[in-house]
């Protein structure tokens, strides 16, 4: 298995598609790992060298001690880049992993050709509610909340409709150690690039779920708002929008990225 060793970490990724192809780095949400991009990978992959990593703290990637912050985990994708000798590449994030991708595009901008924020704002939540989170991590599990958290993150016919998909992710929640997922916590907590938006010249995709509450279509249309390159789709979906539609999100997304 490719892993990164880094100073305080080590970093799960994976590669697919032609070598010579334009990169696209997929990043993923809280709680889940890289396996979360399955639906879109043999699509991209025709046109696209993609690469998928797992977020530190989440999936085969280690859990390094100390709380994150976004800085950090923008900084771990610079890194990834540089082992590959990637100079440039598109990112797309969805929720944890778009605010991952503004930092990045923030921090260094030279390594982000196009940008795609998937189901993310620049600001989700609040302190008070990640505080919350994770006390509540700390005082039970994260697999003993698994099932909730998940029914969060899709619509009610989803979830009648393909209860297979949703034990799926139940499971990449269930087995993110408790701390990893705490310590990003931490990141959300802390994170807030809404003052900065206005800095962001690559062009970008916005991609909200017209049902999602985590993050609502209005901060996704704030952000397009703010940013000067930015356009903004609404989907007909939940909160993690390349499950529920994978192939509109697919579609959305390769539309973009299109030369």
């Amino acid at each position: 298995m490719p892993f990164l060793d880094l100073a305080d970490a080590r970093l799960y990724y994976t590669v697919d598609g032609p070598q010579d192809a334009p990169p696209l780095v997929l990043s993923n949400s809280l709680g889940t790992h890289s396996g979360m991009w399955a639906f879109q990978v043999a699509a991209l992959a025709q046109d696209y060298r993609i690469i998928r990593y797992d977020t530190r703290g989440h999936g085969l990637s280690s859990a390094a001690p100390g709380e994150y912050s976004f800085a950090l985990l923008a900084g771990d994708v610079a890194a990834l880049l540089a082992h590959l000798g990637v100079r440039r590449a598109s990112f797309c994030g969805i929720s944890m992993g778009g605010m991952t991708g503004l930092q990045l595009a923030l921090s260094r901008p030279g390594l982000v050709d196009r940008l795609v924020l998937c189901n993310t704002a620049a600001r989700i939540g609040s302190a008070e509610s990640w505080s919350t989170r994770i006390d509540a991590v700390r005082a039970g599990t994260l697999a003993a909340m698994s099932a909730d958290l998940v029914s969060r993150w899709l619509s009610d016919p989803f979830r009648a409709a393909e209860p297979g998909l949703v034990q799926v992710l139940c499971d990449m929640l269930a087995r993110t150690p408790d701390e990893g997922y705490i310590a990003n916590c931490a990141a959300l907590r802390d994170g807030d690039l809404r003052a900065r938006l206005g800095e962001i010249a690559q062009p970008t995709l916005i991609i909200s779920g017209s049902e999602d509450q985590a993050a609502t279509t209005a901060q996704a249309r704030e952000m397009a708002q703010a940013m000067p390159e930015a356009r903004h789709v609404d989907l007909p979906t939940s909160h993690i929008s390349n499950w529920e539609q994978p192939a509109l999100f697919t579609e959305t997304l390769r539309g973009f990225l299109a030369p």
